[in-house]
């Protein structure tokens, strides 16, 4: 691996260095650690990734290559990726290019042998924060310069730049029909839907809610996407007008984005939540579900909480009537789900699709058809 050497920089002045790896020059955006450990290429895929430099915090990344079924999306959205031991090998039986090579591709940049362990506990007692990955030939100073001039992810709407510019259908047959408001879904939610039997038309997500009316869907479907969802007031307009009209379900920012939809407020995360290890309690089942999660925001509790200490069905009052809670995080006790009790619509603010894994919630696409037919 021809390499040089170079170094992260964040923006309160913390360095660490490593080889700089894929394609030339530097990348800034907001340092997040993810824990994964695989999906490395359905992570930089992800559009939820967008404007986010990406820290892995499994230490081997690119042991099974890369490949066209791993992708998410049609290009990489994450600006680098940052690791403890990158490998390039493509002897893998999936493998159809190394990782490294690939992230070339596709314009990534990239940086190995950092310090990823001393990086994540940074981030984690001082939160996300603004960074680069930079070639040693760029001068500290200048590096700080290009850092300032990034702007912070709260505040940021980031939708625009993933959603497509036209809509798109998928699926055929005679099965319930989903509308989804496209803010930067990962291909294998759709995926997910299709294999169900659901017929699904991909809309921007500057539609009105008139153009996501227009084909009589069965129920819209709100997705995950990056940015901040209080920069979003056009968007949060048009799912306004979709609820109580037909069933509304939301994954991620898609949850976000009903959440204040219907009158509740969102709030950034120290750090956030990337990775798949997350325990998630179903508050309607009582099980325990190990969750794949990608999200910088998080959606207040009832009174304004910031935490939900019980692990009950707790309400709010909304200006569609109540909702009750229905997921709960067990790390932090933020708001992972929650239902509407007046009018037909759910929410979960993880992945059930969980490419490449963990597949504990699955059958949340099972519960919103069903819940579909019911409505």
């Amino acid at each position: 691996m021809a390499s040089a050497s170079g170094y992260v920089m964040l923006e309160d002045g913390t360095r660490f260095d490593g080889e700089v790896c894929a394609a030339d020059g530097h990348a800034v955006g907001e340092v997040v650690f993810t824990t994964g450990m695989s999906g490395y290429q359905e992570s930089m895929t992800d559009p939820s990734f967008a404007g986010q430099l990406i820290t892995f915090t499994y230490p081997h990344i690119g042991n099974y290559g890369a490949s066209a079924h791993a992708m998410e999306s049609d290009r990489a959205w994450a600006r680098a990726a940052i690791m403890r031991e990158a490998s390039n090998r493509e002897d893998a039986p999936s493998a159809e290019r190394g990782w490294l090579d690939w992230l070339a591709d596709c314009g990534v940049r990239a940086i190995t042998g950092v310090d990823t362990r001393a990086l994540v506990m940074h981030i984690r007692d001082a939160g996300a924060m603004r960074g680069g990955v930079f070639p040693a030939s760029v001068a500290a100073a200048t590096a700080r310069e290009l850092i300032d001039a990034e702007p912070a992810m709260a505040g940021q709407d980031l939708a625009a730049l993933v959603s497509p510019r036209e809509v798109t259908h998928h699926g055929s047959g005679s099965g319930p029909k989903i509308a989804v408001l496209d803010t930067g879904i990962k291909a294998s939610m759709v995926r997910e839907l299709v294999a169900r039997g659901a017929r699904v038309s991909l809309h921007p997500c500057a539609s009105t809610p008139e153009q996501m009316l227009a084909g009589d869907p069965d129920a819209i479907f709100l997705s995950n996407g990056p940015g901040d969802p209080a920069a979003l007031a056009h968007i949060v307009k048009t799912v306004r007008a979709l609820v109580g009209k037909k069933p509304v379900w939301g994954i991620c920012l898609g949850h976000q984005l009903l959440c204040r939809a219907v009158g509740l407020e969102t709030f950034k995360l120290p750090f956030g939540h990337h990775g798949a290890n997350h325990p998630v309690r179903d508050l309607q089942s009582g099980r325990v579900e190990i969750t794949s999660q990608n999200h910088g925001f998080a959606a207040l509790g009832p009174g304004g909480a910031r935490t939900i200490d019980s692990d009950e069905p707790v309400r709010w009052e909304t200006d569609f009537g109540a909702a009750a809670l229905s997921h709960v995080n067990l790390y932090d006790r933020t708001v992972e789900g929650l239902e509407l009790l007046e009018v037909p619509g759910g929410t979960v603010q993880y992945h059930p699709e969980a490419g490449p894994g963990p597949h504990d919630s699955m059958y949340l696409f099972d519960r919103f058809l069903e819940r579909i037919a019911a409505a």
